[in-house]
């Protein structure tokens, strides 16, 4: 069983999926490579944004909840993506989000590089982290982005978690992960060497008898589940039989159309997925058409008409590229 390189993606919630889609891929950059429904409630959007093709480690879906309140930060959640940018680039961004009204946060330092916290519109934070190097992904021409500052996939995601130990046991025992470093509380957990995606940070935030709880409130522009990458599903097999003997609850695996996917909950709380990379996004629509048409799995497809007067239109504006 080799160790997991890194993510494949995260899945978020957001209230408004328009809203979503102009700021993710007119503001962002980012492709909407997959228009499709959440699985379980086909009654709502499951949106996926991108590189250009669906680089595994470059995917953040949303699943559109439009009665959802907005979530609130706390302990046994994900409480922040990070993509990467290249190391040159912070100025760039901070002067083009600054001209987009977009909620800018003051610049970190952080393991020794410049980080740009930012909210998305449900409130979901987003950082900017410079990077170098830079993994491979394909970029998105038609984005707006110029290649010379464009994301370049995921970097970390940040856990606020209780406690560090059961979680970095989890992660280093089981995952193939190692602790790389440590910044005061924030524990950095790094898997393959150069992949993409591939660091994990645990900001460790105990809590005292006296204090009042801070759970995480879920809504949106929470994090719903982070997904790791495996390369076939016989290594996602051996990763559930290898979860099972640990003692975690792991779910059957589920076909999730571009992707086969294994459920649990790390010791935390936060729900981890194991997705494999293989059959990807160009299954059931050309690459230069990735997130045109609504794309529904064979079961559904029989109630298409039903689920599409459910779902509210959709737009792809032309974007022009920023000079």
């Amino acid at each position: 069983m080799d160790p997991i390189k890194g993510l494949h993606h995260v899945t978020a919630v957001t209230r408004d999926a328009q809203r979503n889609v102009d700021f993710y891929r007119n503001v962002l950059g980012q492709r909407l490579v997959k228009k499709t429904i959440n699985f379980d409630v086909p009654d709502t959007y499951h949106l996926y944004l991108a590189d250009e093709i669906g680089t595994p480690g470059s995917v953040v879906t949303f699943f559109a909840w439009p009665n959802m309140k907005r979530g609130v930060r706390g302990n046994g959640e994900t409480v922040a993506v990070a993509y990467n940018i290249p190391a040159g680039s912070i100025g760039f961004w901070q002067d083009y989000l600054k001209d987009k009204a977009a909620s800018v946060q003051p610049l970190e330092q952080r393991f020794g590089v410049e980080v740009l916290p930012l909210d998305d519109p449900d409130g979901m934070r987003i950082e900017l982290i410079a990077s170098d190097p830079l993994p491979e992904v394909r970029y998105w021409e038609e984005g707006p982005i110029p290649e010379l500052h464009a994301l370049r996939g995921l970097h970390s995601l940040t856990l606020w978690l209780d406690e560090v130990e059961p979680t970095a046991d989890l992660l280093m025992n089981l995952m193939g992960y190692e602790l790389t470093g440590q910044e005061g509380n924030r524990h950095r957990f790094t898997g393959g060497t150069g992949a993409l995606a591939n660091t994990l940070d645990i900001l460790h935030r105990p809590r005292q008898p006296e204090d009042v709880p801070d759970e995480a409130i879920f809504g949106a522009g929470s994090v719903h589940h982070i997904a790791f990458r495996v390369p076939t599903d016989e290594e996602q097999i051996e990763y559930q039989s290898a979860l099972r003997r640990a003692g975690y609850g792991v779910t059957p695996v589920r076909d999730r159309q571009y992707f086969h996917s294994i459920y649990y909950h790390e010791p935390g709380g936060v729900l981890f997925e194991i997705a494999t990379e293989p059959p990807g996004f160009a299954i059931d629509e050309p690459e230069n058409a990735l997130g045109e048409g609504l794309k529904l799995p064979a079961w559904l497809e029989p109630n298409r008409n039903a689920i599409e007067q459910e779902l509210p239109p959709l737009t792809l504006n032309i974007v022009e590229k920023v000079k």
